[in-house]
């Protein structure tokens, strides 16, 4: 298990400007790295009402169960690694074996056994050192819908928000908000129902 604090900044991006950060960088789209992250939520949205969010990620042959909290900045991020049949037992409610994450959801008043799957997410993703933090070109695909984002991880709020409007500045990419994969994903998953 992990529990470490995630500071990050996002900014939306055309297509154009994701693949000119890609040629500037060189990198190509097939160096990304492909996530399916499947997300979970009560029948009522507990989690959402909380601000939290639930996913499993597979990278490659991994697995791992995340639970997110918000933060005083940023959020917590509290992390056990799985593997293929715990992850079966939790997308079909048999149980839920990531023991850090269940604690955390008792400690939020979430009973497991009322989760279920919401839909998937993949993320083809590129990473690097950046100027102290880590850069992540990601390409999302899900509910029909793709888009593009830049995020800079950071675990100084202040001098990363100051790295990150500059890396904006330079590259000639307006501001636009990004919210979390997970409120994107909420939002088309709901205005389709």
């Amino acid at each position: 298990m992990t529990k470490e604090l995630e500071i990050e900044f996002k900014n939306m991006l055309t297509k154009k400007k994701y693949e000119e950060l890609l040629s500037f960088f060189a990198f190509r789209p097939n160096d990304a790295k492909t996530q399916e992250n499947y997300y979970f939520d009560t029948r009522d949205f507990q989690l959402k009402e909380k601000h939290c969010a639930l996913r499993i990620r597979k990278k490659a042959d991994r697995f791992e169960c995340t639970l997110k909290i918000p933060a005083p900045v940023g959020n917590f991020e509290i992390t056990d690694p799985l593997n293929a049949q715990q992850v079966q037992n939790i997308l079909h409610a048999v149980s839920f074996d990531a023991k850090e994450v269940l604690l955390a959801l008792q400690e939020e008043g979430i009973d497991w056994k009322e989760l279920q799957p919401i839909g998937t997410l993949i993320t083809h993703r590129i990473e690097f050192d950046y100027k102290g933090g880590l850069l992540v070109l990601d390409h999302s695909l899900y509910s029909g819908l793709e888009d593009y984002e830049v995020e800079y991880e950071v675990s100084d709020a202040a001098a990363g928000q100051q790295i990150f409007n500059q890396f904006l500045e330079e590259h000639a990419i307006p501001y636009h908000a990004a919210d979390k994969k997970i409120a994107r994903f909420m939002k088309a998953a709901t205005s389709r129902s």
